[in-house]
């Protein structure tokens, strides 16, 4: 491995022009066919193996032209104080209101006169208007939301209230500023790290090509695998904080062997080939854990996974080519002035007490009390984790400002919080032989049901052999109360279909979101044994040890429970809710523990490669094991530390997103790195390969014997480069 990269990184600097070149057209051929590309309609959103899902298909078929999936918007009146909705003018203006509704767009299905539709709260203050569309949110264009708004900022000239819930409105969400912020953060800790203005702008300009390319690439390709808008975001977030972080440490090896006398080509040949092996095998474990996200078998979660995958793997190839090219034409500007002052006297820097070697000692010196520190720190964070409550978050948690909030809080105070996430009772009574009895004992049933407020009277198809039954539950949609309601309802249809052989079916957005939970809850536990299982093994194959990485994957376990106690905290609990922008506290979304299990388990081991090999090296080399942590840290503890703050600085951006559910996924995964990155890494490994010693290295013979040898110390570099004596004698200089 490390010859074979060692040679492509003196080609990549050798043909510099060439390489530079094809990344160049790639960029090029990846942005014309993403600007050429067809606009992507939509990623459907399907859940197989659901009962809501199975329920959305059987509306499908039995009610066509009823766009079971189709989006929708609740337009909700309030008359003005001291008036009721259903005075003359005012019924008028909602009348008008209605009509334009219909007529706003060719995408409307139907919108529901609320006189007619008896949709008017008891003390007639509060009306709404279900507006049904015939394409999904996501289908819906521009020019559709704009008539919807312009329709309801007309009704509001007359002196109404009106508010639009649903997810007709629902558009990408805005991050603002703070995802810039967390760039400019990434730009000045490459500059204090590397103290030259081009040395940090190599990382910055690789990782954002490799980000253009991903990215035009999803887009290109949208319309044709069917991947939503929302899939790119992922891949962006990801990619650029790991290109960032791979370009970072080929850069800093490429110093670091400068300062040891190499030629700039030998050098660039040498930073390829060990530190390029590092993230190898680094990018490797993140693509497993994102491709492995297939075995939650939700097509969108797969979908956003692949694409992220993808763009793990082109700033791969950027840090292995890209980087040693223009390497090539930085030259020695990739040091600051003075040391190039130093080797410019043909000099070698002083071997320096830094701040990564003081920590190292003092680990050394207190290993039981430094472990015993941070584990029970970790473990202290991770207690909330113990009352975590997961669901999808509703228009319950927006902003208090938008209208899909005050939509909401409308319906709530005139119908009852359960107006907000109704649910629909699909009765399949194809084979039943007196439908309409059966149907009828469904509708008496689910209304004797603890927590259900009210049961339209059921709506039969054409062929009379389905029926739909709204079903509004007396809680909240992400209640614990409504998800009960869900489960009584669908055990009373066992017994209904055993004894009238009626199918009753629970669907709508509330059951849909709890067989989501469901789903990701079940797949939770596979799913971890599949990522740790591959990346265990792939540690086995870089360490050479059986301790190493399962002190690794224990280590991750412990920060990810951490970091998700501290989501709980902030975002359940509501504590510092104000300085992270919580204005409503509620579940945690479902999607939460294994998006990050996934995500933060691949960045997480990109930490432990990086460091972990340079100690190997030293021990390889034959340093002794505590002589070896110390000279691992010299060398790493700086980069990582850097690595670590522009990846949190770069998640954290997501933070200032509009949206609730960017917000969480941002701090999660910032707090997740920031734990596993200081407190798992940089604290607990060297504490616990200091209480190992030699032990830390051990491997059976006979496992020896059947893993790859893949050298990442780049022992095969004496051979390679000629250089015997010299990669013996030498000291490994500072980066």
């Amino acid at each position: 491995m490390a010859t074979f990269l060692y040679k492509l990184g003196k080609l990549a600097f050798r043909r510099r022009h060439f390489v530079a070149l094809i990344w160049v057209a790639l960029l090029t051929l990846a942005g014309v066919g993403a600007a050429s590309a067809p606009t992507a309609a939509s990623s459907s959103f399907s859940i197989p193996g659901t009962e809501a899902q199975k329920a959305f298909d059987l509306l499908d078929q039995r009610f066509p032209g009823s766009s079971a999936d189709g989006a929708t918007a609740r337009v909700v009146f309030q008359a003005p104080d001291g008036e009721k909705i259903t005075s003359a003018a005012n019924k008028a203006e909602v009348t008008k209101t209605v009509s334009e509704l219909k007529d706003g767009s060719k995408e409307v299905a139907a919108a529901a006169d609320p006189f007619v539709a008896k949709t008017v709260s008891k003390d007639g203050t509060i009306a709404y208007s279900s507006v049904s569309y015939k394409v999904s949110s996501m289908e819906l264009t521009d020019a559709d939301r704009d008539a919807l708004q312009k329709t309801v900022d007309e009704a509001r000239d007359s002196g109404l209230t009106v508010e639009v819930g649903g997810d007709a409105l629902q558009a990408m969400p805005e991050t603002g500023a703070t995802e810039v912020i967390g760039v400019a953060i990434a730009a000045v800790v490459l500059v204090i790290t590397f103290g030259s203005l081009v040395a940090a702008g190599l990382p910055l300009l690789t990782a954002l090509i490799g980000v253009g390319i991903g990215v035009s690439s999803i887009t290109a390709l949208a319309n044709a695998l069917d991947l939503g808008t929302t899939t790119s975001t992922l891949a962006m977030m990801i990619g650029l904080a790991v290109g960032i972080d791979y370009a970072l440490f080929i850069v800093s090896r490429f110093r670091a062997e400068l300062a040891e006398g190499r030629d700039r080509e030998e050098a660039a040949g040498r930073a390829v080939g060990t530190a390029g092996s590092a993230v190898v095998f680094a990018g490797l474990t993140v693509v497993i854990a994102l491709v492995g996200l297939a075995v939650v078998n939700i097509p969108m979660l797969t979908k956003m996974g692949i694409a992220a995958a993808g763009t793990v793997a082109i700033a791969v190839l950027i840090a292995l080519t890209l980087i040693p090219a223009l390497l090539g034409y930085a030259g020695k500007r990739v040091h600051g002035r003075k040391a190039r002052k130093v080797l410019a006297a043909q000099k070698k820097p002083e071997p320096k007490t830094n701040m990564g070697t003081r920590w190292a000692r003092f680990v050394l010196r207190r290993p039981v009390a430094v472990l015993l520190t941070a584990v029970v720190g970790l473990g202290v964070m991770a207690v909330p984790v113990s009352s975590l409550e997961l669901g999808l978050p509703d228009d319950g948690v927006q902003p208090t400002d938008t209208t899909q909030r005050k939509a909401y809080d409308l319906l709530s105070e005139g119908f009852g919080p359960g107006f907000n996430g109704p649910l629909v009772a699909v009765v399949d009574v194809k084979h039943s032989q007196d439908p309409k009895d059966a149907v009828a004992r469904v509708s008496k049933d689910i209304a004797a049901t603890d927590g259900v407020k009210t049961v339209t009277p059921p709506a039969f198809n054409q062929a009379g052999d389905t029926a739909t039954i709204t079903v509004v539950p007396s809680s909240k949609p992400s209640s614990t109360q409504t998800e009960d309601v869900v489960h009584t309802i669908r055990d009373k249809g066992a017994d209904i279909k055993a004894d009238t052989r009626a199918e009753v079916l629970v669907t709508g957005t509330t059951a849909m979101n709890i067989d989501v939970s469901q789903k990701l809850n079940d797949a939770l536990v596979p799913y971890l044994a599949l990522v740790v299982g591959l990346a265990f093994l792939l540690l086995m194959v870089v360490f050479r040890s059986v301790l190493v990485p399962l002190k690794a994957a224990l280590g991750f376990l412990l920060s990810v429970v951490a970091a998700l106690g501290a989501v709980v905290a902030v975002y359940q609990w509501g504590w510092l809710g104000s300085l992270f922008g919580v204005e409503q506290t509620g579940p945690i979304m479902s999607m939460m523990p294994i998006f990050m299990v996934g995500v933060v388990f691949g960045l997480a081991m990109d930490y432990e490669v990086f460091l972990v090999t340079r100690m190997r090296e030293a021990y390889v080399h034959g340093e002794r094991p505590a002589q070896a942590i110390v000279t691992g840290f010299r060398h790493g503890a700086r980069v990582v530390t850097a690595a670590a703050v522009i990846m949190i600085a770069v998640f954290a951006g997501f933070i200032g997103s509009s949206e609730q559910m960017v917000k969480m996924i941002g701090f999660g995964l910032a707090i997740a790195v920031f734990f596993d990155a200081f407190l798992v890494r940089m604290t607990i490994v060297p504490a616990v390969l200091a209480l190992l010693g030699k032990r830390a290295w051990w491997l059976p013979k006979w496992l020896d014997r059947i893993l790859p040898n893949v050298d990442v110390e780049g022992e095969g570099l004496k051979t390679a480069s000629g250089d015997d004596t010299a990669q013996d004698d030498r000291e490994l200089a500072r980066v």
